[in-house]
């Protein structure tokens, strides 16, 4: 059950949009079932997703051990898609309550989430290096960094990527790959800002780059993905990025697997 944190650094790289139709792709066009959590305060997936973020309860009140992880999870109007929503309690939870005095509180989410049977479980973060951040990035296998071609979106990658590697020195995590978005395939400073990103995250960039479409904020506002609308730029974009996703989760995942299994014909020698 891999799970995967969807992180920036900064705001407008469509972190939020691309979690959404991931996940929204992984459970209608390849039968995964898919867990997806807004960790957010924002809550900007919550309502991405035609919920309202005032009217259901978040991780905040699982993490403080309020309520069972499976009475805060919804199903969505995508089949195999299920969702647990945000709220403003999430912005401070980690001072207040029980988490307050427990020097371990990042672990605890990837505790709360350890039974869960899902194919795939998708953590959509705010967009900085907070401790809602950490807390799901020490809960994952795997990080999607977010990027937008524009100066200080990239500017901020450097930072971000020594963030992954201090928590990746601590707890098993790998960089599944970088997704562009807000992508035009005439900009003027497009190699300049893909050698940044070579640099700081070598050859994790995905080749499929989402390019600018108004149908992606039209399917926001009326609660569903931009799979559900007419075929749209972004839509064809996000299929194909997941393709990718998928495919370096099989090699990344079968690498392991073999690395398992030579270690344990070692110990048996």
């Amino acid at each position: 059950m891999p799970t995967i944190t969807v992180c920036s650094f900064k705001g407008g790289t469509a972190k939020t949009s691309t979690s959404l139709h991931i996940a929204a792709a992984f459970a209608q066009y390849h039968k995964k079932k898919v867990l997806l959590i807004d960790f957010d305060p924002q809550a900007n997936l919550t309502t991405g997703l035609g919920f309202d973020p005032d009217q259901y309860d978040s991780l905040a009140s699982v993490l403080q051990g309020e309520k069972n992880l499976k009475n805060v999870i919804k199903k969505t109007n995508t089949p195999r898609l299920d969702l647990i929503p945000a709220d403003t309690w999430l912005e401070r939870v980690e001072v207040s309550g029980v988490l307050a005095s427990d020097r371990y509180s990042h672990e605890r989410l990837k505790e709360i989430l350890a039974p869960l049977k899902y194919d795939y479980i998708i953590i959509d973060t705010p967009p900085s290096l907070c401790w809602l951040t950490e807390s799901a990035l020490i809960a994952s296998d795997f990080a999607l960094v977010c990027a937008a071609p524009e100066f200080y979106s990239i500017k901020g990658l450097s930072r971000l990527g020594q963030f992954l590697e201090s928590i990746g020195e601590r707890h098993k995590l790998n960089v599944a790959g970088v997704c562009l978005s807000f992508w035009n395939p005439r900009g003027k400073s497009n190699e300049a800002f893909l050698e940044v990103i070579e640099s700081t995250f070598p050859g994790k960039l995905f080749n499929s780059k989402i390019r600018r479409d108004i149908t992606v904020s039209e399917a926001a506002i009326m609660g569903k993905p931009v799979f559900t609308s007419a075929v749209s730029r972004a839509g064809e974009d996000y299929i194909a990025l997941t393709q990718e996703i998928l495919h370096r989760f099989k090699k990344e995942l079968g690498s392991r697997a073999l690395s398992i299994e030579d270690a344990e014909k070692k110990s048996t020698v």
